[in-house]
């Protein structure tokens, strides 16, 4: 897995002594058209996109901070305030770039990147800038950037960013590498450009002509002819719409990437939502907007009064636009930002980039490997998702849900929503989201292998499938491996052990999620081998654990899974002496507890074999054959005690010596088994889900090399 990106991490500590976090309200909205009002003492930036507005604000201190907050996809609510950062100056003498603007001091130019985050420069104490892009309340992307003057921002969508810089004469792109480092960077000369998920929009060759260039596959994937008559000099890609002009005072068009065709819209200094653009008529003092989503530009309409100003381009400075929304937002002379619908229908919702994660979830995070699956999608607009973890049986293991920005971001520990860990094998996920305003919904979907999780049963091996284990004439104890296709694919031998071993495929008994091996030696000791999680084979002498003597009495030892319903495998033995049944509960500790008597003279049976659990209850079951060939199952009862028999063959397996509740073999999820019949043949028999079983296919011939089949 690709080792993750750095992020630099701030603490806030000493910014929260400036001041406590100042909380404002929006005033909801009463008529359709109506604005919602947000009280500040002023605003010193401002930008939006995928419903969440960035501003500068004062905290109640008097000092200024970045500012987050979270607009409902109706514009009428507005949640509580979230830092981005310090924006005064530090004692060090490094502070937030600042611009003129009509406010005083100057304003932060910030831009808003649709999913939460906002970006901006800092000026160092040497007068350098770098570019930040702020992603929490105490942590930003800013590692690898380089130190630059005259820096600002192109553009920003998602986690892929775009900012110019006057003293190189360049333009840099990158992604902020959240979870993982990713080679995407561009430094190239700077033009006009425009990011859209992965694509990055630049001027071709001749007028009108604009490319986009992939930045996770490093391709050339589209070239346009948009009309216009210049070299394109400033670019906006909001999904189908590519908005162009030839400068503040040239031509100006939208072209529908989707159509095919080009619309003129009205030149000056603009901001493109989905489907409409916006103005500032200085003249009028008013916020116009021109919807062009039908195709063609209709004439430009007030959307609200915002006076002339000293500033002749006041973009994020007073005013934004939310590209990745429906809102428009502006300072008004109350210093409160207020914020309107446009009114314009939208796209449906659709999926612009997703960054996910490897196949393999390792919950232990061993060999510096992820201790949780981190994935993100980006929107074109707020949604609302579930991220769902279903098992080889379809059943949900795992549920989160998120929303209220244009993105999301999923955080998989390898946990069930009960809060245990899954168990190791094989999931399927799909993220539905939906979007905030009602217009669609979009769902991905794919697989991701658990490992470092809980073992299945019988699983030796760490990865939810069953093994055998068997014993030869030579002292070799092996253990046969499965790869989930029905048959026994590779094994591991150690040697030395005495004739009369008997092994118990067992689970954890502790807490490092491998299962156990359980040995009864000749002698009556009973040993706990600790788990291996398929990395070795067993020898005498391996790390090993003794449970007590005297464990000779007992003539089945078998693991059913788990009994007593705590979630640890327990031990099933029946005592010579008298065939009655006792449960050892596991205690998670690397114990079993003292017997527990649970059934009386079980003479009749020639074998009793845990099974797992076979019902799809979660709770182990137990398999016992009688004399006259009637196979029966009892249910375990969650309680350490088992349910009545219920009958599952009759006149089954008079051939066979060794019967085996091998667990999941064929990768289905359910608990098969596996029996050897007189002449060393080797068969399945599949477990169905319910209880019962298919009938046998062979897999092995041959077995009766080995004197123990475990």
């Amino acid at each position: 897995m690709p080792r993750r990106g750095r992020l630099l991490s701030v603490s806030l500590a000493a910014l929260m002594a400036l001041g406590t976090v100042s909380l404002t309200f929006a005033e909801p909205a009463g008529a359709a058209d109506a604005e919602t009002v947000v009280a500040t003492d002023g605003v010193w930036g401002i930008d939006i996109a995928g419903g969440s507005l960035s501003t500068v604000e004062k905290a109640p201190n008097g000092e200024q901070f970045v500012t987050n907050r979270t607009v409902s996809a109706d514009g009428a609510t507005v949640g509580a305030v979230s830092r981005r950062g310090f924006a005064g100056t530090y004692a060090v003498g490094d502070h937030a770039e600042r611009v003129a603007c009509d406010a005083p001091g100057g304003c932060v130019p910030l831009r808003a990147t649709g999913d939460g985050s906002v970006g901006y420069f800092t000026v160092e104490s040497d007068g350098t800038q770098r570019a930040q892009i702020w992603l929490s309340p105490n942590s930003y992307h800013s590692t690898d950037e380089p130190a630059v003057t005259g820096g600002r921002f192109t553009d920003a969508s998602g986690r892929f960013f775009a900012y110019s810089a006057d003293s190189t004469g360049k333009q840099y792109v990158d992604s902020v590498q959240r979870y993982r480092t990713e080679d995407v960077r561009l430094t190239r000369t700077a033009t006009a450009a425009s990011v859209w998920g992965t694509r990055l929009w630049t001027p071709g060759s001749g007028a009108g002509v604009v490319t986009s260039y992939d930045l996770k596959t490093k391709k050339t994937v589209t070239t346009v002819s948009t009309g216009a008559p210049c070299t394109v000099k400033e670019l906006q890609v909001t999904g189908r719409w590519l908005y162009w002009n030839c400068g503040p005072t040239g031509a100006a068009g939208v072209y529908d990437l989707t159509a095919k065709k080009n619309i003129t819209v009205p030149s000056g200094p603009a901001l493109v939502g989905d489907g409409y653009l916006v103005q500032h008529d200085r003249t009028a003092g008013k916020l116009e907007l021109t919807d062009f989503h039908t195709g063609a530009a209709q004439a430009p309409r007030a959307v609200a009064d915002l006076p002339a100003g000293g500033t002749a381009d006041q973009r994020r400075l007073t005013w934004a636009v939310d590209r990745f929304g429906g809102d428009i937002a502006y300072v008004g002379e109350d210093k409160a930002v207020h914020i309107v619908q446009s009114g314009v229908p939208a796209q449906g919702l659709t999926k612009i980039e997703s960054d996910l994660d490897d196949e393999t979830l390792d919950a232990k995070g061993r060999n510096g490997a992820s201790t949780t699956w981190d994935s993100t999608w980006q929107f074109n607009k707020p949604a609302t998702w579930t991220f769902a973890v279903k098992d080889s049986l379809g059943k949900t293991v795992r549920t989160l849900r998120g929303g209220d920005g244009a993105s999301a971001q999923v955080e998989w520990d390898g946990r069930t929503d009960a809060g245990t860990y899954a168990y190791n094998g094989s999931y399927t996920w799909a993220l539905t989201a939906t979007a905030a305003d009602g217009t669609g919904t979009s769902v991905t979907t794919g697989t991701v292998d658990l490992t470092g999780g809980l073992q299945g049963h019988h699983d030796l091996g760490g990865f939810r499938f069953g093994e055998m284990v068997t014993l030869n004439s030579s002292g070799g104890l092996t253990l046969h491996y499965t790869e989930g296709k029905g048959t026994l694919d590779w094994k591991q031998s150690g040697s030395g052990w005495p004739a009369g071993t008997l092994a118990v495929p067992f689970g954890d008994m502790g807490s490092d999620r491998c299962a156990e091996l359980l040995v009864r030696t000749p002698s009556g000791e009973l040993r706990r081998y600790a788990g291996k999680c398929g990395s070795g084979a067993y020898v005498p002498g391996s790390s090993h654990t003794s449970l007590g003597t005297g464990w000779n009495a007992y003539n089945v030892l078998t693991a059913p899974g788990d009994l007593t319903g705590d979630g640890r495998t327990d031990l099933l033995a029946r005592k010579a002496s008298t065939g009655d049944i006792y449960v050892f509960a596991n205690d998670g500790h690397g114990k079993l507890l003292a017997g527990k008597k649970i059934r009386s003279a079980w003479t009749t049976y020639n074998h009793i074999v845990g099974v797992g659990d076979l019902n799809g209850d979660g709770i182990g079951d137990v398999l016992a054959r009688r004399k006259d060939g009637t196979l029966f199952r009892y249910d375990g009862a969650g309680d350490g005690t088992l349910k009545d028999r219920v009958t599952v063959f009759t006149d089954w397996g008079s051939t066979y010596n060794t019967v085996v509740g091998v667990g999941d073999i064929t990768g289905d999820g359910k608990n098969d088994l596996v029996v050897r019949d007189t002449s060393g043949n080797l068969y399945r028999n599949d477990g169905k889900g319910n209880g019962s079983f298919t009938s046998r296919t062979k897999i092995a011939t041959g077995w009766n090399v080995y004197k123990g089949v475990f």
